[in-house]
C-alpha cells in the first residue's frame, strides 16, 4: 500500500471533519439564546477562530482574528486574564500584521497576573521562536519563563518544567553568543544581568514596550491595581 497516499487520506479526513466541526461550531454561535452570558459567547468564538487558524483558508485569519479579539475583550472585562492569554495566543497565530501586539499583551499579562504557569512560559517560548538569534530580547524571555517556573509551581511539575526551561536557557545562549558549556553559560548569564530579576524583569517590561509601541488595549495601571494585595 502507498503510504502516501494513507498520508493524504488521513489529511483530507482531518480537514473535513475541521469543516464540519467549524460550521457546527458557527451555528451554536448564530443560535445563541438571550440568556447566554458574555463568557459562554467568548467560549464559542474562540474555538471558532482556533479552528479557522487550524483550517488556514484565505479569508480564515481575518475572521479568526475578529472573533478572537472580541473573546479577548470579554474574558478582560471578566477579569478572566488566564482565558485572555490564551485568546491573545490565537491572535498571534493568525501571523496578521498586529500578532505581535497581541503577543506583547500575552507577555505582559503573563508575568503581571498569577495565571497558569506553563501558559505564560508559552508566551515567553513564542518571543523566543520570533527573535533573531542575537537578541538580547529572546535571553531576556528566557530566563524569565524559568523565573516563571521556579516561583508558581512545585514539587515534580516544578523539577520537569524547570528542566524544560533551563534546556531554553541554554539553547537561547547557544544562538546568541555560540555558548558551548557551563562555564561560558554562568559568563553570559552574569553579562547579561541575568541573574537577578529586579533587572531582567525591567529589561522585559522594555522589550514588551517596543513590541506594543504604545499600542495598548489596555490600562495597565488599572490591571496593576486589582492584583491580590497579599
Amino acid at each position: 500500500m502507498d503510504d502516501s497516499k494513507i498520508g493524504f487520506s488521513e489529511a483530507t479526513e482531518s480537514y473535513d471533519f475541521l469543516k464540519q466541526t467549524l460550521r457546527e461550531k458557527q451555528a451554536l454561535i448564530s443560535h445563541l439564546k438571550p440568556s447566554a452570558t458574555a463568557i459562554q459567547r467568548a467560549n464559542l468564538q474562540l474555538e471558532v477562530a482556533e479552528i479557522m487558524i487550524e483550517i488556514a483558508e484565505n479569508g480564515m485569519p481575518e475572521a479568526a482574528w475578529g472573533l478572537a479579539k472580541e473573546a479577548f475583550t470579554i474574558y478582560l472585562n471578566a477579569d478572566d486574564y488566564e482565558a485572555a492569554v490564551n485568546a491573545l495566543d490565537c491572535l498571534y497565530r493568525t501571523e496578521l500584521p498586529s500578532s505581535l501586539v497581541a503577543l506583547g499583551h500575552a507577555m505582559w499579562l503573563s508575568v503581571t497576573y498569577p495565571i497558569d504557569p506553563e501558559l505564560s512560559i508559552l508566551m515567553m517560548k513564542n518571543l523566543i521562536d520570533d527573535t533573531p538569534d542575537k537578541s538580547d530580547g529572546a535571553a531576556v524571555a528566557a530566563v524569565t519563563a524559568h523565573y516563571i517556573a521556579d516561583l508558581r509551581l512545585a514539587d515534580e511539575k516544578r523539577e520537569s518544567v524547570m528542566f524544560l526551561t533551563t534546556n531554553m536557557i541554554a539553547q537561547v545562549a547557544e544562538r546568541h553568543s555560540d555558548v558551548k558549556d557551563q562555564t561560558q553559560l554562568n559568563f553570559w548569564i552574569d553579562k547579561l544581568e541575568l541573574n537577578d530579576p529586579n533587572k531582567f524583569l525591567p529589561k522585559l517590561s522594555q522589550v514588551i514596550d517596543a513590541i506594543v509601541a504604545e499600542n495598548w488595549w489596555f490600562d495597565k495601571d488599572e490591571l496593576r491595581s486589582k492584583l491580590p494585595i497579599n
